[in-house]
């Protein structure tokens, strides 16, 4: 069993990578006060600016302290199915519309 280590976002401990809880983050590298200014600004009209793309790794009770997650109760912790995402712009699969059905 091959198990990577990871480096964690806040406290810089290393621990197993399947514990860690991660979330992914694509930002503007500007924010959206000055995007408007520096588009008027630049010779280029149809430039986009590029962004920032990181995956952070959270060790459990950074991520609880962090507000990434939240703490469940002790008969919700045994349930490991992962909760519904729902993504803007996407539409459902065709096996989650029957399950609802």
């Amino acid at each position: 069993l091959h198990i990577d280590l990871w480096e964690k976002a806040v406290v810089s401990t290393q621990s197993t990578g399947d514990k860690a809880i991660k979330k992914f983050i694509i930002r503007n590298i500007v924010e959206a006060a000055a995007l408007r200014d520096i588009g008027d600004q630049s010779v280029y009209k149809s430039y986009i600016l590029p962004k920032i793309y990181v995956k952070l790794h959270y060790c459990v009770s950074c991520a609880i302290h962090s507000k990434v997650v939240r703490n469940r109760s002790r008969e919700l912790r045994r349930v490991r199915t992962p909760p519904v995402r729902h993504m803007p712009g996407r539409q459902p699969n065709q096996k989650q519309q029957a399950n609802k059905n």
